[in-house]
């Protein structure tokens, strides 16, 4: 089994479609996949549809039913906030060791745990996301954006992560959609401060077919 975390820079930059889409090409190349959305923020019964646990369930073609909804992402608050503000609201909390217990559970070919938000977002008083990586000893790869700032935002959390013992096993410049410069640009920046990361492109795709090959940063 091999285990990936898909991470990033901030919230809304590609986690979801980069976890999407090496869902689907791993399957592709006939592993057996297991992706998962443990916590997610913005969640409500009226659009469960358009939810990123529903887009990775849809990956893995399986229905969006409360019980594979449940299944992959146990955690679900309303409000579209940090996971320890939202579940304040609701007056709970992220069980941090039951988070941890979860994760460890899944088994298949490939495991993807897609996190929530960017890599230190809390999830309680005292863990962000980038402590539940480092308690699960698995590689991150790193979405990150070709907004301004992007550069700052990735090569800094590259850093962070390594001050906690996290690997990052590869960056996806997941193109923005006001980018304010190519891809390619910023992958030429990019590669001068990562070393040996690797670093993958992934312009603005409509059918995930259309997406380069991600798998080899998951291998």
């Amino acid at each position: 089994m091999k285990r990936t975390f898909i991470t990033a820079t901030g919230t809304g930059i590609g986690k979801t479609l980069v976890t999407d889409v090496l869902t689907r090409q791993l399957r592709r190349q006939g592993k057996s996949v297991k992706a998962l959305k443990p916590i997610i923020s913005g969640f409500t019964e009226s659009t469960v549809d358009e939810s990123d646990t529903a887009t990775l369930l849809r990956a893995m073609d399986q229905p969006v039913t409360p019980e594979t909804i449940q299944a992959i992402s146990p955690w679900r608050f309303m409000a579209p906030l940090s996971p320890d503000m939202a579940a304040l609201r609701e007056g709970r909390t992220v069980d941090f060791l039951k988070l941890i217990e979860f994760c460890d559970e899944a088994d298949a070919d490939h495991v993807l745990i897609e996190g929530v938000g960017g890599a230190f977002v809390p999830l309680d008083d005292s863990h962000v996301v980038a402590d539940w990586i480092a308690a699960l000893g698995a590689p991150a790869i790193l979405v990150c954006g070709t907004y301004l700032g992007t550069l700052s935002h990735t090569i800094a959390t590259v850093e962070a992560l390594a001050n906690r013992n996290v690997t990052v096993c590869g960056v996806v410049i997941s193109e923005s959609p006001e980018g304010a410069v190519s891809v390619l640009e910023t992958q030429t920046t990019l590669s001068r401060f990562l070393g040996p990361i690797p670093i993958a492109c992934l312009p603005r795709i409509t059918d995930w077919k259309d997406a380069p090959d991600l798998t080899p940063l998951a291998l």
